[in-house]
């Protein structure tokens, strides 16, 4: 049985850490190696935040924010949405595979969805699958 990825999770404090105690009260599991850490904001997650949580030994980061159009500080998702480009960009030039991390958007009455991008992205760290594989194979 392979290990599994540890996880850092920064969830925004208005909707995915909303969604993650939504997640626990209702009893939905996800991989017990998602590490929570809670921010105000999407926005607030620096690139340098995800780099040293790679470097420090995490398998994978992925940020949870808002949906666009929907954050507490009106463009902190975009925000979010803007450093994830440099942050992909960054990993490629360092030579970290991309599948490291992640952008998700979900809102505090979507656990599920939460649920869901926590046991995607350790099935796919597990595996070692890229995005782009998993959509070929969708169809999409």
């Amino acid at each position: 049985m392979k290990k599994e990825p540890i996880i850092i999770a920064f969830c925004c404090n208005w909707c995915s850490y909303a969604a993650a105690d939504l997640a626990g009260i209702s009893r939905l599991q996800y991989p017990g190696s998602i590490r929570i850490i809670r921010v105000m904001c999407s926005g607030m997650v620096h690139p340098d935040l995800v780099l040293q949580a790679l470097n420090k030994g995490a398998d994978g980061v992925i940020v949870v924010g808002c949906h666009l159009g929907e954050c507490h500080y009106l463009k902190g998702n975009e925000m979010a949405l803007a450093r994830a480009e440099i942050i992909a960009d960054t990993l490629e030039d360092l030579g970290i595979a991309a599948e490291r991390f992640q952008l998700v958007w979900v809102s505090s009455s979507e656990p599920e969805r939460l649920v869901a991008a926590f046991r995607a992205m350790s099935e796919r760290l597990r595996a070692g699958r890229t995005p782009e594989i998993e959509a070929k194979e969708a169809g999409q």
